[in-house]
């Protein structure tokens, strides 16, 4: 797998041992927020090293765009830059955090949000108003991916279902409902069906 020459933003994963781990979504994030964006707790690791080394977690902000009760739903092309997750359905935008965000996230929960709006603002337009809500933690040990990664849920819920694409990786873009969404169940990345399961309350 050739993997991007960039720093990502990581924390030890024995810190997230010491806050609890756990499997699937917790819904309880502010229990872990506040030590994961302590500066002191985060810092950068080249990603070629983070993919192979489960001592560390990869922050990965991973955001729901939700419009009514219809979610936001695309499929990654050959040019996303996660190889193991090309052609499989998503209802979660969102990457690494890399080096050149420092300024942004590291201070404080705020400026951290900056961050995010401009990681998902460089993959997709968003032409609504919208609130950022984060709603859940994210883990999934059971995969190759998941073992080094850490998400932070996000619920854009948008005032209009107005989005479009700004990245080649991005394909097949629609909200669909939650009925839609199951019947795509099996085609969904690992971290995409976990959510469906639990989509209302994290809607709610």
């Amino acid at each position: 797998m050739s993997t991007p020459n960039e720093n990502v933003l990581v924390v030890r994963r024995s810190l997230f041992d010491q806050l609890g781990s756990f499997h699937g979504l917790n819904f309880e994030p502010r229990k872990y927020l506040d030590a994961i964006l302590s500066r002191g707790n985060n810092f950068f690791l080249s990603r070629k090293q983070a993919e192979s080394d489960p001592g560390h977690k990869q922050i990965i902000p991973y955001v729901l765009l939700a419009c009514g009760n219809k979610v936001l739903h695309y499929v990654r092309g050959k040019k996303a830059g996660e190889q193991r997750l090309v052609a499989k359905g998503s209802i979660g935008i969102g990457g690494h955090m890399n080096e050149g965000d420092e300024s942004l996230f590291a201070l404080d929960e705020a400026a951290y949000r900056a961050g995010v709006e401009r990681e998902v603002g460089e993959e997709i337009k968003i032409d609504s108003a919208f609130e950022d809500r984060i709603v859940a933690l994210l883990n999934d040990d059971t995969t190759e991916v998941g073992r080094v990664h850490l998400g932070i849920v996000h619920v854009f819920k948008l005032r209009e279902p107005n989005v479009e694409k700004r990245e080649a990786m991005i394909t097949n873009l629609a909200f669909l409902d939650q009925e839609e969404l199951i019947a795509r169940r099996e085609a969904l990345e690992t971290w995409s069906q976990i959510c469906l399961d639990s989509l209302e309350r994290l809607l709610a």
